[in-house]
């Protein structure tokens, strides 16, 4: 394999995606040869030196790329382990030999579409804002929007410590008896939280969030606690896109 940077080399381990994998080295979690390193763009190589993660000996095998979606129930949190001894999305994979980690992260009560792979460059490239890549969700909200509320979410709202970038919202439901409605929102950044957050700051309350979509991949065909892996033409379009 010769001599990689480290964090290409814990991406190529299915760690995460290469910014992940620099968080990882920026917060000592990662030594070569007994010594934690953090500086970034430290070369190794893999079949000398001894490289740890948590000081767990980290080998990298030949293993095939593999790219598959859940459609996740609620109740589960995203996360490849839990201290509280949760349910994780990884209960819910079975048959899998390779590595792999969630791209990106559904809450524990937000169900929906979510994302596997331990190629990390196609993790970084669905994750991060910079790229654009479409994430829709279908929420439905405690209290019925007004048209100001709706353009408020269109061109953005003040949350935590940032402004929301434009965001597509459409009602698909007012039900004014039960005051409740249901909306379609698709949005680019998929922080922490956000789409609970955006409603909230116009005046409403998410009873229930579902992921739809990720780009143009949806969940037909997909049943709930199910997955399936993507096909190479899905895996193309949503890094090509």
């Amino acid at each position: 394999m010769g001599m990689v940077r480290l964090q290409k080399y814990l991406a190529e381990c299915g760690l995460g995606s290469r910014r992940k994998c620099e968080e990882f080295i920026g917060t000592g979690l990662v030594k070569v040869n007994g010594d934690i390193v953090t500086e970034l763009g430290t070369k190794v190589d893999p079949l000398v030196d001894k490289i740890e993660f948590k000081d767990a000996i980290i080998n990298l095998k030949p293993q095939k790329k593999v790219y598959l979606m859940l459609n996740k129930p609620i109740g589960y949190v995203t996360t490849v382990s839990d201290e509280k001894n949760r349910s994780t999305v990884m209960d819910l994979l079975k048959g899998i030999n390779e590595r792999i980690v969630p791209v990106g992260r559904l809450d524990m009560y937000t169900s929906g579409l979510l994302l596997f792979s331990n190629d990390g460059d196609f993790i970084n490239k669905v994750t991060h804002p910079s790229h654009e890549i479409a994430k829709t969700y279908v929420v439905k909200t405690r209290g019925i929007p007004s048209e100001e509320d709706l353009e408020k979410l269109r061109s953005g709202v003040r949350i935590d410590d940032y402004v929301t970038s434009p965001a597509k919202v459409e009602v698909l439901l007012r039900d004014n008896t039960n005051n409740v409605a249901r909306l379609k929102i698709e949005i680019h950044e998929g922080r922490n939280r956000e789409v609970r957050k955006m409603v909230e700051s116009v005046g409403l309350s998410t009873i229930a969030l579902r992921r739809e979509a990720i780009g143009n991949l949806t969940l037909e065909g997909v049943e709930r606690g199910k997955w399936r892996y993507l096909t190479s033409d899905e895996v193309k379009q949503l890094i090509e896109d």
